[in-house]
């Protein structure tokens, strides 16, 4: 695997490793997402110069005299609060690729506007952290022990020392309940959230939403497999636990499932699968993991890749396996997945 492998083999690393992460109020219908409901938000006064206060989703509610000036989060944190008209000073996690241009993960995000603690797996500049005077560190988690995802274990604690923190769970939940959480968060920090253009890209998540479940509902005989690639093995992740996955299958899409044996030694994330084993799955449709951490689809040179049905027919899809929790950018995924289900035709 990759510089995220660790001595323990722990679920974080694993997840951040390149494997397929197995890694509201919208459509209630669609889903049980009680798992949301447990965090909540207080707001003291005016968010810009009064007293400022969040609880987050491990329920550690975080006060501060006024709303924090000088913010630092996860890359795709940081890109979800640049879409309500938040910025960050500091981001960690990917953010740019070898070539210097933004990561997937960095949305719109001027990379250049940013400083850039880690760009890896384990990287964390606690140094430059401390000179940038943080009042607040937020991050996702993605597992059920309040882990702050990509602050590394070996420094977390002098990191915990300089500013409080807030962390969004994405663990075993579905997308409407994160995408909640960070409309709150961002609210509570002062965004505009009656501005037009971002209720209109709530609206658009609300449509496309209901296209998938449209299309899922006129094809239940197409089967979707989520997989990710590494020069070594393809994963194949299971839907119980990411917000995405779990969301789409709540709106009626036929997903591929891992045996639950092969997930054991992931903690049920995903299946890994040697090259020659790939084709153990039949299906109709494929959503690979977009990160830059996983190799791409138009780069896989495996023949048993391509010899795949659904590859054959063209019916291989990006998804965004660590969405970037606005609804503008929850939008494309869903859209694309109900249009790959419309155009599907049955190969498996």
């Amino acid at each position: 695997m990759s510089n995220a492998t660790t001595a323990r083999f722990s679920r974080r690393g694993l997840l951040a490793a390149g494997g397929a992460l197995g890694l509201g109020a919208v459509l209630t219908a669609c889903g049980d997402d009680k798992k949301d409901g447990g965090a909540d938000t207080k707001g003291s006064g005016d968010t810009k110069s009064g007293p400022w206060s969040f609880k987050d989703d491990r329920g550690t509610t975080v006060k501060l005299d006024k709303a924090p000036a000088s913010i630092v989060a996860f890359t795709g944190v940081a890109a979800a609060l640049y879409d309500y008209g938040i910025e960050v000073k500091g981001v960690f996690g990917p953010t740019t690729t070898k070539d210097g241009k933004a990561d997937v993960q960095a949305g719109d995000m001027d990379v250049s506007k940013v400083t850039v603690l880690g760009n890896v797996w384990d990287q964390f500049n606690v140094e430059k952290y401390a000179a940038l005077a943080p009042d607040v560190l937020i991050s996702t988690m993605f597992d059920d022990a309040g882990t702050l995802w990509y602050v590394p274990e070996a420094s977390k604690d002098k990191i915990a020392k300089l500013a409080p923190s807030v962390g969004i769970s994405v663990f075993d939940r579905q997308l409407t309940g994160p995408l909640q959480r960070m409309w709150e968060l961002a609210e509570s920090l002062g965004a505009d959230m009656k501005d037009t253009r971002i209720t209109e890209a709530k609206k658009r998540f609300e449509a496309a939403s209901e296209r998938l479940r449209k299309a899922a509902k006129a094809k239940p005989e197409i089967k979707v497999l989520v997989g990710s690639a590494s020069p070594e093995l393809f994963y194949v992740s299971g839907t119980n636990l990411s917000v995405d996955l779990e969301y789409f299958k709540a709106l009626g899409v036929n997903f591929v499932e891992p045996t639950e044996e092969a997930k054991k030694p992931t903690g049920g994330w995903f299946e890994s699968l040697s090259w020659e084993n790939v084709d153990k799955h039949k299906a109709d449709v494929i959503l690979m993991d977009d990160r830059s951490s996983a190799i791409q689809p138009a780069d896989i040179t495996e023949a048993t890749w391509k010899q795949l049905p659904a590859v054959k027919a063209g019916q291989v899809i990006a998804r965004s396996t660590e969405p970037i929790l606005s609804y503008d950018k929850c939008v494309a995924p869903v859209e694309a997945l109900a249009e790959a289900i419309e155009k599907a035709k049955k190969v498996s």
